[in-house]
């Protein structure tokens, strides 16, 4: 069993939350989240989200376990008794979380870096189809996708965006990565690819100005790319703790047998 003697407690702005963490205040002495050495995420996905990248920002990263107070709760685990909460994060089994490492330049030449622990997405600003040139590897695989975008999902993340465009869902400890077209229209009958997560993915807009492509790291967006590069962060590991039989690889299992 693991011993996480300093705890951190991070709190949606949610009323449920809010509400959730009074009994929760109550259990420990909880220490600023630059002094813990594993955190309780109270709130749901997106929220887990945001207290991930916040670790990524400060350089302090530390085991999270987080509480479902939200709604589809895929990173979290169940919220029970509050009284019962030291003991399962005791047990709890940890994953790690590889992000990636995106590196955007704009039309006017300003490189901007961020990191993505579901997705990168390109998406086509106007009415205008976007054209944008994939290589995988300094190698060009697909010389002009006309499309709507394209998105490259974590196996943390296959199942949120990239499994609405119809993408695959990717076990945990995969090693993979899902390159997914959104609305191709040409090549018509591209699917997308699973590659090796130690692959180099670049995208190239073409007539970026007639047909302008943002590009979004989970939350973060930079408008007006015309390249974007990405890779998997591995110095920057991130580990999400789970209860026994509530495992994120389990529920990438599970998801594929809902009907």
């Amino acid at each position: 069993m693991a011993d996480y003697s300093r705890l951190a407690l991070l709190v949606s702005d949610s009323e449920r939350a809010q509400e959730a963490a009074e009994d929760y205040r109550q259990l420990a002495d909880w220490v600023p989240l630059e002094d813990a050495d594993a955190a309780v995420v109270l709130g749901g996905d997106g929220f887990m989200l945001q207290s991930l990248h916040t670790m990524l920002y400060t350089g302090k990263i530390v085991p999270a376990y987080g509480l479902n107070l939200g709604t589809v709760g895929f990173l979290m685990n169940r919220n029970r008794r509050a009284d019962q909460l030291l003991g399962r994060i005791s047990r709890a089994k940890p994953h790690t979380i590889l992000p990636l490492a995106m590196e955007a330049t704009t039309q006017d030449g300003a490189v901007v870096r961020h990191c993505a622990i579901n997705e990168v997405s390109l998406l086509r600003e106007t009415r205008q189809t976007a054209k944008i040139e994939v290589s995988v590897d300094d190698k060009v695989r697909i010389k002009e996708l006309v499309c709507d975008g394209v998105l490259v999902a974590t196996p943390a993340g296959s199942t949120a965006y990239n499994l609405s465009a119809d993408g695959p869902i990717l076990p945990l400890d995969s090693q993979l990565l899902a390159l997914t077209p959104i609305s191709a229209f040409r090549p018509r009958r591209w699917k997308g690819a699973i590659l090796p997560d130690r692959s180099r993915i670049s995208f190239k807009v073409h007539e970026s100005q007639k047909r302008p492509v943002s590009a979004v790291a989970d939350q973060k967006e930079i408008r007006d790319v015309a390249e974007v590069h990405l890779e998997i962060a591995r110095e920057s590991a991130l580990t999400l703790l789970f209860d026994p039989g509530h495992a994120l690889d389990e529920r990438i299992v599970s998801e594929q047998f809902v009907f």
